[in-house]
């Protein structure tokens, strides 16, 4: 059975979806597909949009973790890739 809140209770329910922060904007269509390439711009993307230098390493060194497609599914899942 749910709970009733009253009416003005700002606090979020612990149901409720978190909010989800909007992914930086990377064009990668029409640009060089070198690895490289593709990292210079998701950095370029997160310092523009603010990401602390701790949060731009961590998603880099993630995204090199692995092969070619690995970086491209990481950079999809933190940028939003056009």
């Amino acid at each position: 059975m749910d709970t009733i809140e009253p009416k003005g209770t700002t606090e979020p329910r612990p149901d409720a979806a978190p909010k989800r922060e909007a992914k930086p904007r990377v064009k990668l269509i029409g640009r060089d597909g070198n690895a490289f390439a593709i990292l210079g711009a998701c950095q370029q993307a997160a310092r523009k949009a603010g990401w602390p230098k701790e949060r731009v390493a961590a998603v880099l060194k993630e995204m090199t973790a692995g092969d070619y497609n690995d970086l491209l599914a990481k950079a999809m899942e933190h940028f939003d890739v056009r």
